[in-house]
């Protein structure tokens, strides 16, 4: 609840509830029936010490580097003086070798070398025999197929028939002799190898890795090595050992190097239905979709059977009973099982162990007593039955499931693209024909903010609690998806998380509080008044267009699921559109002391934009967004609201070009004072623009003067009257154009006429005469400079310019002062606590200079800060300094 998930606990599905159990045994009863469980072997990675298998992600944590000993032994091809020379970095398990192993696509040569033959990879003749060998026979690697061979080692016998050439393309040519040796039991390729040819599986190590039969028998199989060793070379039976360094894995707890086990197992034959799988997921929209192409799609592609048993305790028990005499049945009920049970049982037996190993049913080949295999299942496929399990299918809520399936959304880690991912759609392909999601969204790992994995041992985790408690779970959940797409490696940065609350919730917070602030004060509830659309302001009517345009992107994101678009395009709308600029620039009409249509107008523009903005935040900031819903609605909560959606009709690509426009000037205004060292609060006389201008901004130039705090605003069809233009070659363009005429390229443009500059100002094409030829010069093949004239500042971007009349005079001066005087007024009443309506008297002590600010602007200094009175007071008590001039002041509420 603390990071705002909503889970239903009062109806959970549990994995080990009998109901839950019914519909998975249901399943592999299905799949029983259909000839697709088998039993047969797992290759398992087992630490000897610990006693303990490893799953594939604790095996890649205990990589390390070995010297080892590697050998090539000669084994004799059945009745002829012939060897083949085969290569293993295993010697110990040469003891349950059962056959040999070539690439088919390969060239094999038989040669002989010093009075000896052998077979061997063509490309690593050379390497094991020299250059003195003769060539005598070539072969395809799949001629060499079932050719038979002698035992190498004759200590453990076996019925089955063995010994011979099989062929895989795993076999490579990087190494060795382009031939190794196959031993089922200790190999995952030397297994599935195995099940193809039907070898039989040798296995004489028990699990503390140690032998059981054989001349060895007793002794640790890695110690082992060298024995055997030892007596390949006392019985001519070694051709070459050498020492070599690889990467082999080690228990990642005790450091004991792993050995690979074939451990009996029961099998779904996924391999059988793996097109439909293939298909049914090309159908499903991934994200980011490289992930279902690539990673997953390769997975399936690869795909190898399931090997669905463990030998554990505890679990989902495995719903096979087996007799003696070889033969097996599944159940796929409670009521099957009772029906066939031996025993006196009900419906209400837990089918969990022991309860469900005291069943025994008979056998319907021979008679006898059939005893339920001991393994459960491997709980990924309790997690993949979820779909159908959670409402207890087929046996009940059957419209339910219907109606639900298959899911519209999911979302796992990366690291769940063969675990729940591939489970899901295993078992649901198998059952319905058909994928159980349409949408996957994939997040990748938290890393800390260097890019490393977390970890205890690193000591760079976190506390994610201590997080909440101290940000809140909103401010980690807009953070985690506006830091990086959730598909992406998120470096975690506490910083950047203070930076997430400072600028969307603080922002979001303060923006709320200002309107409930006035709201409460004039005692009004938007609801209650509504101003038409076209009785609006134009700034209102801005703010409408830029909010359902967020809308529409938030929608179209939220449907590709890219929630860092979503998180960055409101935080930008709420910072840069409704904080910065509508809410800053409408003060004065939430101020307004009278209800006109102008307050009713800024009132109903800003609850409707909040409000629609509390839904459309509502799945990622859930606490923050109900309780300014709530607040301005009234409503029992956001979470049961309708998701926005967007008007077409309220969007004005216009006017948004217009305020855009004006907000580009303004800024570049801004960056004018700053380079002229003119304060914001210092009037300036005049601010001149590009006079094509004229025609989009010429009915909004008050929010020009307001903002740039200018007197006048001036639209200038020559701005060359302001400032002087430098145009020279861009060279990157314009140098492979002119090549060695660029210097004429660059003398032509000195000549240009204040028109042509223009031109190329609103990116347009000039002529201009290079060398005799006319030439058409385009605007990225110029860059232009601008220098200001005496008593102006000029600013340009993207072909927009501002400039500004930077001449003071004593009035604008004046009117400097009362400004900052009236900042430092609003800040002393912020800092008394003083509330918004309270009235005021300011008391004053200062030279002649600032008796002159205050009787030429009282009335503009009590009209902003609520004053009744200006007075003078000897022993006013905060010094402060205006522009240059000391004064001291003080306030005093009126009571």
């Amino acid at each position: 609840m603390k990071m705002g998930q909503f889970i239903d606990l009062d109806n959970p599905y549990v994995t080990y509830d009998n109901n839950y159990i019914e519909t998975e045994w249901w399943i592999l009863d299905k799949m029983f029936k259909e000839g697709l469980i088998y039993e047969g072997h797992k290759i398992l990675p087992f630490c000897t010490r610990c006693g303990t298998g490893l799953a594939s992600h604790e095996v890649a944590q205990g990589y390390e580097e070995i010297t080892t000993d590697t050998v090539i032994v000669p084994m004799k091809l059945k009745d002829k003086d012939v060897y083949f020379l085969v290569w293993t970095t295993t010697p110990w398990t040469l003891l349950a070798n059962v056959a040999l192993c070539v690439n088919p696509n390969e060239k094999y040569v038989h040669v002989e070398s010093k009075g000896y033959q052998f077979i061997l990879a063509s490309s690593l003749a050379n390497k094991v025999l020299g250059d003195e060998y003769k060539l005598l026979k070539e072969y395809q690697g799949h001629e060499l197929e079932y050719m038979e061979y002698e035992q190498c080692l004759p200590f453990v016998k076996t019925d089955k028939k063995a010994f011979y050439v099989t062929c895989a393309e795993f076999v490579t040519m990087e190494d060795g002799t382009g031939i190794v040796h196959i031993a089922p039991a200790f190999g995952a390729d030397d297994y599935e190898v195995g099940r193809q040819y039907d070898l039989p599986v040798l296995n004489s190590v028990d699990e503390d890795g140690k032998y059981t039969e054989g001349p060895w028998q007793g002794m640790y199989v890695m110690d082992a090595n060298i024995e055997i060793i030892k007596y390949l070379k006392e019985n001519d039976k070694l051709f070459k050992k050498q020492k070599m360094n690889h990467n082999y894995p080690h228990c990642w707890r005790c450091k004991t190097p792993l050995l690979y086990y074939a451990k009996s197992s029961w099998y779904i034959e996924v391999t059988k239905y793996k097109d439909t799988m293939i298909e049914e997921n090309n159908k499903v929209n991934w994200f980011p979709d490289y992930v279902g192409e690539k990673r997953f799609g390769n997975w399936l592609d690869n795909l190898n059977d399931w090997a669905i048993s463990r030998t554990r305790y505890w679990g989902t028990p495995l719903n096979i009973w087996k007799c003696q005499c070889g033969h097996a049945e599944s159940i796929g009920s409670r009521a099957e099982l009772v029906s066939k049970a031996i025993e006196d049982i009900d419906e209400t037996i837990d089918l969990h162990r022991p309860y469900v190993d005291d069943v025994h049913i008979k056998c319907s080949k021979c008679g006898n007593t059939m005893s339920r295999v001991p393994e459960v299942i491997d709980v990924w496929f309790d997690s993949g039955s979820m779909p159908f399990a959670q409402y207890h299918y087929p046996f009940e809520n059957k419209e339910l499931f219907e109606n639900q399936f298959p899911a519209d959304f999911i979302s796992e880690g990366i690291d769940q693209t063969r675990g729940w991912f591939y489970s899901l759609l295993a078992i649901s392909a198998f059952v319905t024909g058909k994928s159980p999601y349409k949408n996957v969204l994939v997040n990748d790992m938290l890393l800390d903010k260097h890019g490393q994995k977390m970890s205890k041992s690193k000591g760079n985790g976190i506390d994610p609690f201590e997080l909440i408690e101290e940000y809140g779970a909103d401010t980690i959940r807009w953070y985690l998806l506006y830091v990086s797409p959730v598909w992406m490696p998120t470096r975690f940065d506490i910083e950047g998380l203070k930076e997430v609350r400072s600028k969307f919730l603080n922002t979001l917070k303060n923006t709320y509080n200002f309107f409930t602030l006035y709201a409460n004060t004039d005692d009004v509830d938007p609801r209650t008044f509504n101003v038409p659309y076209k009785n609006r302001e134009e700034i209102d009517k801005w703010l409408l267009s830029k909010y359902h345009k967020l809308v529409k992107h938030v929608v179209d994101a939220y449907d590709i699921y890219d929630l860092t678009k979503v998180v960055r395009s409101v935080s930008d709308f709420l910072n840069e559109d409704l904080s910065n600029w509508y809410i800053r620039r409408n003060r004065r009409r939430f101020w307004g002391s009278e209800l006109d249509d102008s307050k009713k107008a800024v009132y109903n523009t800003t609850y409707e934009v909040l409000e629609g903005l509390s839904r459309l935040i509502a799945p990622i900031v859930p606490f923050i967004s109900e309780e300014i819903y709530q607040n301005l609605t009234g409503e029992l909560s956001v979470h049961l609201a309708d998701f926005p959606c967007f008007d077409e009709s309220f969007i004005d690509e216009e006017l948004e070009y217009k305020m855009d426009l004006v907000r580009e000037l303004i800024s570049l205004g801004r960056a004018g004072r700053e380079e002229a060292k003119i304060k914001v609060r210092q009037p300036i006389s005049e601010v001149i623009i590009d006079g094509k201008h004229e025609v989009f901004i010429g009915d909004i130039i008050e929010l020009i003067k307001e903002e740039l705090n200018v007197k006048k605003v001036t639209f200038a069809p020559d701005l060359s009257l302001y400032m002087n233009f430098n145009v020279i070659p861009n060279f990157k363009v314009a140098g492979p154009i002119f090549g060695p005429n660029i210097k004429l390229f660059a003398e032509a443009l000195n000549i240009l006429t204040v028109e042509q500059i223009n031109k190329i100002n609103d990116n347009q094409s000039v002529e201009l005469s290079i060398d005799g030829k006319n030439e058409v010069i385009t605007p990225d093949m110029v860059e232009i400079r601008i220098t200001s004239k005496e008593g102006f500042n000029a600013s340009m971007q993207d072909n927009h310019f501002v400039i500004l009349n930077t001449v003071l005079n004593q009035d604008l001066l004046d009117e400097g002062v009362a400004r900052e005087l009236i900042s430092k007024i609003q800040q002393m009443r912020k800092n008394s606590n003083f509330d918004v309506i309270d009235k005021i008297i300011i008391h004053y002590n200062g030279n002649n200079d600032f008796e002159r600010v205050i009787n030429k602007h009282e009335v503009f200094i009590k009209g902003e800060t609520l004053a009744e009175e200006i007075k003078f007071k000897e022993d006013a008590s905060e010094k402060v300094n205006l522009n240059g001039t000391d004064v001291t002041l003080e306030v005093e509420k009126i009571r």
